[in-house]
């Protein structure tokens, strides 16, 4: 693999580009940053991801994270401007590859690799972001035919050093598989959400966990959205109109009280759960669930995982779901399937008041 030394110029700094740079510091390169708003670039600064680039400054890396409308120009500037390997983090991949190979011919594009990290969050700017952000996480790279081993490892190694997981595809591939698994599912959390805006306050008033899981991802940026998904309207749509098909025979299913077609419809939905990877991308493993009432102050968490401990149970996953008349929580404490009896009673033991 290629070794980055630097300097690794980021353009905007956002939140997944001031990350970026964040994580760059912290491996130690040097990091030039450039934005359209100075007041942004000042405000990485100050938070340790870097110095404004000054025209002299000859990168050998350059991130491109601005918003998904101005990718194509700004990617196809920074390939102009020098001779670095060029990256992005934007979501939609093979319309992208397309237009900067038309905006600066097959020589200069040799150049850029497209790239997407997995990983974000429902706040904004320089300040919300952190070096962390990324590890762990899946970060696609879509080399296309032009590209060099040299030029497509520069970037792994961009990945690397930012703590993420290179995942290989082809724009094409890669742009079906997001329409998959994050914009369309974007889009029908939005179409659920948008049943709650005008919706008496009795039928909210039964709210829980459930429709807040569903519809989580529906408050993102609509505007940067609705960029990301006409990006990508050719997957999206195929994928839409799969599920309209669905949706029909749905419709048909409860209207004739077809309960076998019903079922049908919920074990693919069942499936579909199933196939998700589970921890730390592994197979998915059988978990039950403790349910524990916690008063709603300071600490209470805090003990009860302490109390998991003692209990010598480790906590695979946690929810916290909040009662709306009182100041209570039930806390869903996820563990694997041989350990739930013995941590419930071990619970209960201690005075936890729990149910599976």
């Amino acid at each position: 693999m290629s070794e980055l030394v630097g300097p690794v110029e980021v353009v905007g700094t956002g939140l997944l580009g001031t990350s970026v740079a964040l994580a760059c510091r912290r491996a130690g390169l040097e990091v030039l940053l450039t934005d359209v708003s100075a007041e942004h670039v000042r405000t990485a600064a100050a938070v340790g991801a870097g110095r404004p680039r000054d025209p002299d400054d000859r990168p050998e890396l350059v991130v491109v994270a601005v918003p998904p409308a101005h990718l194509g120009a700004a990617i196809a500037d920074a390939l102009r401007a020098s001779d670095a390997v060029v990256t992005d983090v934007g979501s939609v991949k093979a319309g992208l590859h397309a237009q900067v190979l038309r905006a600066v011919g097959p020589a200069l594009a040799t150049r850029y690799v497209g790239s997407h990290p997995m990983a974000g969050s429902e706040r904004s700017g320089p300040l919300a972001a952190s070096y962390a952000l990324f590890d762990g996480r899946p970060w696609a790279i879509t080399p296309h035919e032009g590209n060099s081993a040299e030029t497509v490892a520069l970037v792994e190694e961009l990945v690397d050093l930012c703590g993420a997981v290179a995942v290989r595809f082809t724009p094409e591939e890669h742009d079906r598989a997001v329409a998959r698994t994050s914009h369309v599912p974007h889009l029908l959390a939005s179409l659920v959400a948008a049943r709650l805006a005008e919706a008496p306050a009795q039928h909210l008033a039964l709210s829980g966990q459930g429709v807040r899981d569903v519809t989580r991802v529906a408050a993102g940026d609509p505007a940067l959205y609705g960029q990301i998904v006409t990006a990508n309207a050719e997957a999206v749509l195929g994928l839409l109109h799969e599920v309209r098909g669905q949706l029909d025979s749905l419709i048909s299913a409860i209207s004739e009280e077809d309960g076998d077609a019903l079922a049908g419809v919920l074990l693919q939905g069942v499936a579909g759960t199933r196939a998700i990877p589970g921890k730390h991308g592994g197979p998915v493993r059988p978990t039950a669930s403790v349910f524990v009432s916690v008063p709603d102050e300071p600490g209470v968490l805090a003990r009860l995982f302490a109390a998991a401990g003692e209990a010598d149970v480790n906590v695979e996953d946690v929810r916290i779901d909040h009662d709306l008349g009182r100041a209570v929580g039930l806390v869903e404490l996820v563990v694997d399937d041989a350990r739930g009896d013995h941590l419930q009673e071990s619970l209960e033991s201690q005075g936890w008041v729990t149910h599976r």
